[in-house]
């Protein structure tokens, strides 16, 4: 017998006080809050000791656009697609890092300390190891280049792609529209804190700043201030429709006061934020390179103007942040078929150029475009040498790419599909604990805590085992 579904219950909130038509639009939480729960449930016990939830902050999520359809109690048996959307995931940057990074030695029941050194994999014969990596006593190695030379930045070799000189060199850009001031029907609302200059100024060099998502919000925190400001916001940016789904920081261009961040959005819109001008820039506008919402999106190593997108249709696209936008035909004409179908005669070349980076045309957008699958990305990262390129589908495949010599030749790229659950050998977790009711869309790692956050914007700082802050600090250059 077929039983229905229970239906959702809608939520119980305030409302406005009108919207389009005279209807009443729900209105969510407004202010981030922090909190700082304790007991054994916040607590992670492993192997050099244990983890304590030092702060928990949530993020308010924000209500829909008073100018946005929305259904109070969605029909749960509905076959029409849903929007794009993803967890809260972070950017996160230290202006001023601690350099060297210290390594923890700490020696408890549950784990041991080895003499022996470790090294990285090495490619081929020719290389030689890098400076940090140490040997058996203690030492580093000598700093020896590798043979191979300095790793090339992509798109180096065409003349077109290299920036314009002038009297006074290379002038680093920042986008010319001021967020705050902006008219565009794109942005809502923009909500700078009232002492954000103080703040900012204030902060310190090795303190983290962090740059979340959550629905149509964007938001700038310091997450190493007091207690009483770190839930606050240094800048809030309300999108009318767009939900931001990835972003990334520039390593490259990093500084005290320059901050380049790029969002990639469910509307396919792409925006370049300079963080202390607070100044923007739109980039594919209104879909007029690829109307597909972008799943995934970081800066190329080693550039300053180069980013790659990730598309829900499976096409990987390399943008300039300083190039305008053009209606894009693809300029290699390639019959775009599911080379993961079953049943079909597999194509050999998983990489199809839609336009190369060495293309004579680099007047606009797009720098170089590659259809990958007819399925969605779901992420991509660059190899330690930035050489390679890793890009897993929906499909279930993980590819490995050349991304420097846009390899359309099966050579230097290798396709596996990822083995299902079932027939994956498990090995027994370090520790497993439910950390949240939420589904868990961000895990990343600093040098004094875990920093974890949930689907519906749970923010959770995990401090480090005190012995590890109290160990002796091994430096990797002693």
């Amino acid at each position: 017998m077929f039983v229905l579904p229970p239906p959702p219950r809608p939520p119980q909130n305030v409302y406005y006080p009108s919207g389009p038509g005279g209807m009443t639009t729900v209105l969510l939480d407004t202010s981030n809050t922090v909190g700082h729960p304790s007991g054994p449930e916040y607590q992670l016990a492993v192997g050099e000791g244990i983890y304590t939830l030092q702060d928990d902050v949530h993020l308010a999520t924000p209500p829909p656009h008073p100018s946005e359809h929305t259904t109070a109690i969605p029909n749960p048996l509905a076959t029409a697609p849903l929007p794009p959307t993803t967890g809260v995931k972070l950017s996160l940057s230290r202006v001023n890092p601690r350099k060297p990074p210290h390594l923890y030695k700490i020696a408890n029941s549950g784990s041991t300390i080895s003499n022996l050194a470790t090294y990285s994999i090495k490619e081929s014969e020719k290389e030689s190891r890098s400076s940090h990596e140490t040997s058996s006593d203690g030492l580093a190695a000598q700093f020896v280049t590798v043979t191979a030379g300095k790793t090339p930045v992509f798109g180096e070799d065409n003349a077109l792609l290299t920036p314009a000189v002038g009297k006074d060199g290379v002038k680093r850009k920042k986008p010319k529209t001021n967020i705050v001031k902006s008219n565009s029907s794109f942005i809502s609302r923009v909500m700078p804190h009232e002492a954000m200059t103080k703040r900012i100024q204030e902060h310190n060099p090795e303190g983290l700043f962090a740059f979340a998502n959550i629905n149509r919000a964007f938001q700038w925190l310091d997450l190493s201030s007091n207690n009483d400001t770190k839930a606050q916001h240094i800048i809030k940016i309300l999108f009318t429709k767009a939900h931001m789904l990835c972003h990334d920081i520039s390593a490259f261009t990093k500084g005290p006061n320059h901050l380049d961040i790029i969002m990639g959005a469910s509307t396919a819109d792409i925006m370049w934020f300079e963080a202390f001008s607070q100044k923007y820039a739109r980039i594919n506008k209104n879909a007029v390179i690829n109307a597909s919402p972008i799943h995934q999106i970081k800066w190329l190593p080693g550039s300053e103007n180069l980013f790659l997108a990730a598309h829900t249709d499976g096409t990987l696209i390399v943008y300039d942040k300083e190039r305008d936008d053009a209606a894009f035909v693809p300029e290699e004409s390639t019959t775009p078929i599911d080379i993961h179908s079953k049943g079909s005669e597999k194509d050999h070349r998983s990489l199809h150029v839609n336009k190369s980076v060495n293309s004579r045309n680099q007047k606009s957008n797009p720098v170089a475009s590659w259809k990958i699958s007819n399925h969605r990305i779901n992420d991509f990262a660059f190899s330690p040498d930035s050489r390679h390129l890793a890009v897993v589908t929906d499909d279930g495949y993980l590819q490995i790419i050349d991304y420097l010599n846009e390899n359309v030749d099966g050579e230097g790229m290798v396709e596996h599909e990822v083995e299902s659950r079932t027939r994956t050998a498990e090995l027994p977790p370090v520790m497993s604990k439910i950390i949240d009711e939420d589904p868990m869309s961000w895990l990343g790692f600093e040098e004094d805590c875990i920093i974890t956050a949930c689907a519906h914007g749970h923010i959770r700082l995990w401090g480090r085992p005190q012995e590890a802050t109290n160990s002796s600090q091994v430096d990797l250059n002693s």
